[in-house]
């Protein structure tokens, strides 16, 4: 089974490969990287900004490869229940349909919302704070805000195999 995923990101490539073996333990699994424009700011502010990153890294990857599957993840922050959080938004499609779904969200610190406000991206922005280097091919904010309980690899796993619930039930998702 082909899979493209929508970024070189270490963490995105390895989640979606952890989810896929998960779910097609069967299968073998071959996960491709590319490059995929997102078509949105560098760091999405609202739901409708991160799911259209999303979608459109996935749709630029059906234009422009063949696979069984194709999956995207696109971080972003919004105000969810009054709170600043961060979450992703991951897409998957095949040849018969797309699905989005939605990790668990973190709140984020006001200090580091007010820098997303001006522009700067949460991946840096957590680096600042936290005195570490490029936090977001590691276990990101999320990994830094649970010390280390959770990662941006172990929700985007959590996320991806939920959104691949579609897939495995089509009949049901009419």
């Amino acid at each position: 089974m082909k899979i493209i995923i929508a970024s070189k990101n270490p963490v995105k490539i390895e989640a979606a490969r952890k989810s896929f073996c998960m779910a097609y333990a069967n299968d073998e699994i071959e996960v491709t990287a590319v490059d995929a424009p997102s078509l949105v700011s560098d760091q999405p502010m609202s739901t409708q900004e991160t799911r259209d990153g999303a979608v459109n890294r996935v749709k630029y990857c059906q234009q422009n490869h063949e696979a069984d599957y194709y999956v995207s993840y696109e971080g972003g922050v919004d105000i969810l229940d009054d709170i600043p959080s961060t979450y992703a938004v991951v897409c998957i499609a095949n040849a018969k349909k797309l699905q989005t779904g939605r990790t668990a969200s973190l709140p984020l610190p006001t200090q580091i919302y007010q820098k997303l406000q001006i522009g700067e991206e949460l991946g840096p922005a957590m680096d600042d704070m936290f005195n570490t280097v490029n936090v977001k091919q590691k276990g990101g904010a999320i990994g830094q805000l649970t010390n280390g309980l959770e990662t941006r690899k172990s929700i985007y796993v959590s996320a991806t195999l939920m959104t691949l619930s579609v897939f495995f039930h089509p009949e049901l998702f009419v």
